[in-house]
């Protein structure tokens, strides 16, 4: 077979193992990247050996990574990156710096390594996180504009910087006089970057795409968003830093473009199908048989460095003043060993920093780690609530229970309560004052709080599901409480004890999914709002009124498809059920 037509063969069977795996994965309601990377471990060399090509494959899986983080980029915007930037570069790098210490400390006392060289090597490697597979996760559940998923990526952006300087300084390490030096240049290369990465985004890339928009071909504007995103991440590569931030500096130069949805939409679909490849493609490195005659050694040093990395994350986090959940779900996200520590570890082993050995430990150790984090951060509300149920630990699980600031709350009196203060919350306040209406502003955000303070707005910085800001809220005295933030479990909670201390108290509250929309009337919600199937509703009636029903016809049927809690839109019912029962946590007091 010819070459070139074998790695075409190759890529096929990549992306339909993949896929097969996927769907397997959805089947089982497990996360979809289990099931790619489970499809690359089938076809690949330890597996049914499908894939002849190999070195090909993973090279352009790269294109995976860096589109990736080429729409985190466009997304993420320089305004965001601002308003974490205090836990992104403090944070990130005290976790960077003592995950090295504690492990190079570790390692050579119990005798895992021969010299403190190798041992603040080994620490380099398990202070990576993988990028890729915790945004994969934030994106499936919806939670990349949430707060614990701008922290936990604020924070791996930074490892992902931290990544280029460890190869620059890789090669000095033999000779501990030049690491000085290493460090230095390679900030120097990076300053220097950054600094032309900025000058381009504010007066190159504008006008470029403003040219291309201007011809009105697709086509045209699809292949000069692909060259700038390609085009600097390999600039990044030669300069010594890593593909993935320059992939994620192109997407933050476009993301102050009036053009960034535009090129998103373009994007999206090359990301997904590269994204995928990526996945499988690090599931081709994985030798289930070298884990399981492995296993005990492997299963060790997985709970070593998870446990270890999450007990150095979650206290940095709370020490930036993050709620618990916050910094839990950050402790999760970082957990797992990056898949570039395989980068890491090749070189290393090249120069004689790990043994082969100990090499392959690394492979197997983090291969073990993606495959687990999925899951740790889909859990990650239900480990929250077991923490709070352990006496000692409650108090810091429930640290942002009583209000942290509060301003203009005192003199309310009929007033309307908002949870959360997104972009719904600030549609809905900005109606709200129009009208003269008295409105209270609960937020745990210390960003978007700075936004109220700046207008002048009422507000509790705290968090919403607690019984303590609840009552500094005067619930009891509030005319309604809308409830639209975006954490499900915190606004069950809410529903529950505003329910509470209000029994008559109008609570109308946004579903986050579609299994809440009754569970949150049986906790006592007067009215829930589900935004695809109202999107859906206020699409369809203009549709319908445009045929030339009548006006009233589609508003009783709009309604009537409200009072049925949306049967219609969800095909898991065929019929109106009852109002289920509770969960036990649901009735559980902090």
């Amino acid at each position: 077979m010819q070459e070139d037509f074998r790695l075409i063969v190759d890529l096929v069977t990549v992306l339909a193992a993949a896929a097969v795996g996927g769907l397997l994965a959805a089947g089982l309601r497990l996360p979809v990247i289990l099931g790619y990377l489970v499809g690359g471990i089938v076809v690949g060399p330890t597996g049914l050996g499908l894939i002849r090509e190999l070195i090909q494959v993973e090279t352009l899986a790269q294109f995976g990574v860096a589109f990736l983080l080429f729409a985190l980029g466009v997304e993420f915007s320089l305004a965001q990156l601002r308003k974490v930037q205090a836990i992104a570069l403090g944070g990130g790098g005290l976790q960077i710096l003592l995950t090295i210490a504690i492990t190079a400390a570790l390692s050579l006392g119990v005798g895992w390594v021969s010299s403190p060289t190798q041992g603040v090597f080994l620490g380099a490697i398990l202070s990576l996180s993988s990028t890729a597979v915790v945004l994969r996760s934030l994106m499936d559940n919806n939670q990349v504009e949430s707060p614990q998923g701008q922290v936990t990526l604020g924070m791996l952006i930074v490892q992902d910087l931290a990544l280029g300087i460890m190869l620059a300084v890789l090669p000095a390490l033999e000779h501990p006089e030049s690491v000085g030096w290493a460090v230095v240049r390679a900030l120097a290369t990076t300053s220097l970057f950054a600094g032309v990465a900025i000058a381009a985004g504010l007066w190159c890339i504008p006008p470029l795409l403003r040219w291309v928009a201007a011809t009105e071909s697709r086509e045209l504007f699809l292949l000069t968003v692909i060259v700038l995103c390609l085009g600097i991440a390999l600039v990044t590569e030669q300069l010594g830093l890593s593909i993935e931030m320059g992939a994620f500096v192109a997407g933050l130069m476009i993301s102050e473009v009036e053009y960034a949805d535009q090129t998103l939409t373009y994007v999206e679909p090359l990301r997904d199908v590269f994204a995928t490849l990526f996945f499988a493609s690090v599931g081709m490195l994985i030798d289930p048989v070298f884990i399981w005659q492995n296993l005990e050694l492997i299963l060790g040093l997985v709970a070593i460095a998870m446990v270890g990395k999450a007990l150095i994350v979650i206290p940095l986090v709370s020490a930036f003043r993050y709620p618990a959940p916050v910094a839990l779900f950050a402790g999760l996200g970082l957990a797992q060993i990056g898949e570039f520590s395989f980068v890491l570890a090749s070189e290393g082993q090249k120069l004689g920093l790990i043994s082969r050995p100990v090499y392959t430990l690394v492979l197997g150790s983090t291969a073990m780690t993606l495959m687990i984090t999925p899951f740790l951060l889909q859990l990650s509300p239900k480990i929250l609530h077991l923490l709070g149920m352990v006496p000692w630990l409650a108090p810091w699980v429930h640290r942002l229970d009583t209000p942290q600031e509060q301003w203009g709350c005192d003199e309310q009196r009929d007033h309307i309560i908002v949870a959360g203060y997104g972009r719904v919350g600030q549609n809905i306040v900005n109606l709200l004052l129009q009208r003269g209406y008295p409105v209270l502003v609960i937020e745990q955000s210390e960003a978007k709080v700075q936004l109220l303070r700046n207008r002048h707005i009422p507000y509790l910085y705290g968090n919403c599901a607690s019984p303590y800001v609840l009552e500094k809220a005067l619930v009891a005295q509030a005319r309604s409480l809308v409830i639209v933030t975006n954490e499900a479990s915190s606004s069950r909670l809410c529903v529950q004890r505003a329910r509470e201390l209000a029994p008559k108290l109008d609570i109308v509250a946004r579903a986050c999914k579609d299994a809440d929309i009754d569970l949150l009337y049986q906790l006592g919600a007067k009215e829930v709002v589900h935004p695809e199937f109202e999107a859906s509703l206020e699409l369809s009636t203009h549709v319908l009124l445009c045929l030339g029903e009548s006006s009233a016809t589609v508003q009783a049927e709009i309604l009537q498809v409200r009072q049925g809690r949306y049967a219609d839109f969800r095909p898991e019912l065929t019929c109106p059920l009852p109002l289920p029962e509770a969960p036990q946590w649901a009735n559980t007091s902090p």
